[in-house]
């Protein structure tokens, strides 16, 4: 992975625009899910599927593929809007998002969405089965990487810090987690709620390489991806600093958009603000 130029980085923000607007449009027509953390980590996702993962759209089930495990299952949109930009499936699938029959549901399931690894949205799971995914890959000698993002609202499950001390203590060095650090859960601000601070040091002292950058810029996020998967010894945490609701200006650290749709005027009023983004990127 080498840095990227100014020609990529635009490339991907004008991605992301797209995918932004997939999102709301999705959420939209669907009258339920879940914008705020979708808009949050997406930028994440580009990064990760459109810069570093080996994956292969016409070959969704090779064997040598990367995998990617999003654990915040209630931001889907996000990573469905990916996949259908990757040519996963058909565009057209995304505005039938949460209808009875349609392969996209409110979560993730890998029984029925090409590219979707595992099924998620019980909070705190997503982990442990990277770290599955992380030892079948070493007993296959697979060079093959494995990805999870975390919600910071879902790391207060005791589950997950089960699962950090199991894959410290099997030196998972193929497994990078990715922590969506928002700062706000269903309920509110995580400081008020239940606090996660100080998250480096915690994760630190189970075991992990820890880094921290700014979850929307594209050059930092790839600089970090490239570290943790240079790291031997020891899986990796990147504290991606994000924004609820980012590139949506009434969205942006409001609580209330963790799990509502836009009315038709707030719908309208998300598009164009994206329309005005254009050629100056998100950040």
């Amino acid at each position: 992975m080498s840095t990227l130029s100014v020609a990529e980085i635009e490339n991907l923000k004008s991605t992301a625009r797209k995918l932004r607007r997939d999102i709301i449009e999705m959420v939209y027509r669907a009258g339920s899910g879940h914008p705020g953390g979708a808009l949050s980590v997406l930028d994440i996702l580009v990064v990760l599927y459109y810069k570093v993962m080996c994956i292969d759209p016409a070959s969704p089930q090779d064997r040598e593929r990367d995998r990617l495990v999003l654990s915040k299952g209630h931001a889907c949109p996000a990573l469905y809007a990916v996949l259908a930009d990757l040519g996963f499936f058909p565009s057209d699938w995304l505005w039938e998002l949460r209808k009875t029959g349609c392969p996209l549901q409110g979560h993730p399931d890998m029984r029925k969405t090409p590219g979707v690894e595992m099924s998620t949205g019980s909070l705190g799971q997503g982990l442990s089965a990277a770290n599955g995914m992380a030892l079948a890959a070493r007993l296959d000698n697979s060079g093959r990487r494995i990805f999870a993002i975390l919600g910071d609202g879902e790391i207060q499950e005791g589950q997950i810090w089960e699962a950090a001390l199991s894959a410290s203590h099997f030196r998972l060095d193929n497994l990078t987690a990715v922590l969506d650090y928002n700062g706000l859960q269903i309920d509110g601000w995580l400081r008020d709620v239940k606090s996660l601070e100080p998250v480096a040091e915690k994760w630190k002292a189970f075991g992990w390489n820890v880094l921290e950058v700014d979850g929307h810029d594209y050059t930092s996020l790839l600089e970090a991806i490239k570290k943790a998967l240079e790291h031997r010894g020891a899986p990796s945490m990147i504290i991606a600093h994000t924004v609820k609701g980012k590139g949506i200006s009434f969205m942006e650290n409001q609580p209330d958009w963790h799990g509502k749709a836009p009315g038709e005027e707030e719908y309208r009023q998300a598009l164009a603000e994206l329309d005005t983004q254009e050629g100056e990127g998100v950040r």
